[in-house]
């Protein structure tokens, strides 16, 4: 009979759950928080929570079309480890037992990685993300890689690879972009916790049009590698000063979770910075009473929708009336500046390499895509558009010493029909491809945090998203600030009308 030597800690005494319960049929409302509680301490099998989820994934995905590569074989092996290590007595890491949804611009090793685009349609990485790699490390489950824009080329969930990617609240709708798949596949409850990457908004505008949060860490705080550095990989390796990897979840206690676990230095990216100055867990319980907070439904000068300015302006009044913070409606001073963010993301690509990717076959890309690098573009044009993002810099910073937080629509409109780039008009108002996402972009210019959150819902039903802004590495009070908005406006369990075959179904609140 094992015992305990004299001194040391106490194994244990939680059992493991019978093999002859019946499976748990809500596993999918469970959020990552809870469920690496609950395999923690024995209380449910990895294998069940592996199997749950693989279920749900196989019930709603021909609809939602979220994942284009799922991996259930890495899942189920991974649970098993997992569940043999525990048996054994052996330490566990914090995701233990957490299904993980990956999107398909980050490198997995042995797995297809396509960015939906024709060029890389059979191509598999040689080697893992850093974010990847920690994932891993941290006993998660990997479910697969969720669909996206053409090589995040776009803040749309279509591709010439893939099906394009549904909106759970509404299948005739876009789940936004370039993060498509890996919004829908949380909002639908296929995966607890999600992996975006943002260049312009790509994780907060598809977690707004879905309902959930998205995250976007100040630059630094999550190295990329091989993802926007790698040079071999065309299409890949650009975008290096305005790419950012972060989490989408249902709670920002999911959210935080998964940045424990994913921040930190890492030598392969000379931007990534040192951790220690943010406690994540911590900061998803904090108090924001007396923080001074800026709001702007336009910037004032973009085109948005008036539901979703009516629901934006609530629920930034609410830091007020229910949260104790002064806000004031006011905005930096600076100029529509999406020209110059297009140049900037053309200077950070690797045109060359992507050329000769189309000089040896012409449909490597789409068209729209094609027209972007084979553009002539000048120097002049590069040398605007930085020092325009100079003037957005200084601009922001100026107005962040007179505020904690800033807070924005996240995206002017609520989801659009399938199958476009950008609705034509705003409430009659015409606006550019680019003008339904004037608010996310800034963000990416200055690499400030920005999170976000479910503001509330249309009257037709469709989610609505608030952006909350801190100021340089102000991480840590930007999740204070949403997790206290979730405390007293929760939504996690707001659910998709979605019906399925073998759990019971949940109504829409």
């Amino acid at each position: 009979m094992q015992g305990t030597a004299p001194g040391a800690p106490a194994l244990p005494t939680s059992q493991p759950r019978d093999r002859h319960a019946p499976p748990r049929t809500d596993l999918f409302t469970v959020g990552a928080v809870e469920l690496a509680r609950l395999v923690r301490e024995r209380e449910i099998s990895p294998v069940e929570i592996a199997e749950a989820f693989l279920s749900r994934q196989a019930d709603l995905d021909p609809q939602l079309h979220a994942f284009c590569t799922p991996t259930p074989e890495l899942t189920r092996a991974a649970a098993r480890k997992i569940e043999a290590d525990l048996a054994a007595q052996r330490p566990v890491g914090p995701l233990a037992g957490v299904p993980v949804a990956i999107k398909d611009l980050i490198a997995t090793k042995g797995v297809r990685t396509v960015g939906g685009a024709r060029a890389y349609a059979g191509f598999v990485p040689d080697e893992d993300d850093v974010v990847v790699e920690r994932l891993l490390a941290a006993a998660a489950l990997p479910l697969g890689k969720t669909n996206v824009a053409e090589l995040g080329y776009g803040a749309v969930g279509h591709n010439p690879v893939f099906p394009t990617t549904r909106n759970p609240w509404a299948l005739d709708r876009t789940s936004g972009g370039s993060s498509a798949g890996s919004a829908a596949a949380v909002a639908a409850g296929m995966a607890p916790i999600a992996l975006g990457s943002d260049g312009g908004g790509s994780i907060r505008i598809p977690a707004a049009l879905c309902g959930i949060v998205g995250f976007k860490p100040s630059m630094g705080r999550v190295p990329l590698y091989p993802g926007c550095r790698d040079e071999r990989f065309p299409g890949f390796s650009g975008w290096e000063s305005i790419e950012h990897i972060g989490p989408i979840a249902r709670t920002i206690g999911d959210v935080a979770l998964v940045m424990s676990v994913i921040a930190g230095p890492d030598p392969r990216d000379r931007h990534s910075i040192p951790a220690g100055d943010v406690d994540w867990r911590a900061s998803a319980a904090g108090k924001i009473r007396s923080l001074r907070l800026a709001f702007t439904p336009d910037w004032g000068y973009a085109a948005v929708d008036s539901e979703v300015r009516e629901i934006c302006t609530r629920a930034a009044w609410t830091f007020e009336r229910q949260l104790g913070c002064d806000v004031e409606e006011a905005a930096p001073e600076f100029a529509d500046a999406s020209a110059a963010f297009e140049a900037l993301v053309a200077l950070e690509s690797d045109l060359t390499g992507m050329r000769r990717l189309l000089q040896n076959d012409r449909q490597a890309f789409s068209s729209d895509l094609t027209a972007m690098i084979e553009r002539s573009w000048t120097a002049v044009e590069f040398t605007d558009a930085i020092v325009a993002r100079k003037k957005i810099v200084n601009a922001v910073w100026r107005f962040m010493q007179r505020y904690d937080l800033l807070l924005t629509p996240t995206v002017a409109v609520p989801a659009f029909e399938l199958g476009i780039a950008g609705p034509p008009s705003i409430d009659g108002k015409d606006v550019s491809p680019q003008g339904w996402t004037p608010f996310t972009y800034i963000m990416n210019l200055t690499g400030q945090p920005a999170i976000s959150v479910p503001a509330g819902w249309t009257r037709s039903g469709l989610p609505v998203g608030l952006q909350i802004c801190g100021p340089h590495l102000g991480d840590e009070v930007v999740l204070r600030a949403a997790a206290a908005y979730e405390a007293v406006a929760p939504w996690s369990d707001r659910w998709p009308p979605l019906t399925f075959p073998h759990t019971a179904p949940r109504q829409s609140l």
